[in-house]
């Protein structure tokens, strides 16, 4: 008789703890119980009680045509700041100690970009099982090089990419500051 006692005990102890531990981890039966005085809500209209509405704090923009733009008396604004409008492209010439610098940085770019080309050619000739171009500088059959042939081909590609963005970017920075194309030539 006291075996099934203790069983029974302990059974309805775990359902007490299981039911506790549930009715915790409810939100909504804790919701319904505290605001059981206040009109009854969806959690839809709950979560858009206390979000401020979008469509109010937006305001809708007009859209202008031609017909509209045609009808206005006065000025019409351009979008854009006006403080920058002389900048780029102004009839400025740049200074020819800054082209002079621009032009000896491009130089020297592109001919580590022409070396890296020779490299490239020599090493893929080679990896096609070409003769080995001495004539070129780099002699692929003297020395030794423990890192594959075609990891050299990628790292030289890598290398070539760079340096033409490098280029790319200082040509672009010229241009900004209103070097002609002709000056760095």
């Amino acid at each position: 008789m006291t075996r099934p006692f203790i069983y029974w005990s302990a059974l309805a102890f775990c359902g007490a703890l299981i039911y506790s531990t549930c009715l915790a981890q409810s939100p909504a039966r804790s919701a319904t119980q505290s605001s059981s005085a206040t009109p009854t809500t969806s959690p839809a209209q709950a979560q858009d009680a206390t979000a401020p509405a979008p469509a109010e704090a937006k305001k809708t923009k007009k859209v202008w045509t031609n017909e509209d733009v045609s009808g206005l008396s006065g000025p019409v604004s351009v979008v854009g700041n006006s403080k920058n409008l002389g900048t780029a492209g102004s009839g400025a010439k740049a200074d020819a100690q800054y082209i002079a610098n621009t032009r000896k940085e491009l130089v020297k770019l592109q001919s580590q970009l022409d070396d890296t080309n020779k490299q490239l050619g020599n090493l893929k000739d080679f990896s096609e099982g070409k003769a080995p171009a001495t004539s070129s500088g780099y002699p692929i059959n003297k020395g030794y090089n423990r890192v594959p042939v075609d990891q050299q081909i990628t790292s030289l590609q890598d290398k070539k990419k760079q340096l033409e963005v490098k280029i790319g970017e200082l040509l672009d920075e010229a241009r900004k500051k209103g070097v002609q194309p002709g000056d760095l030539r």
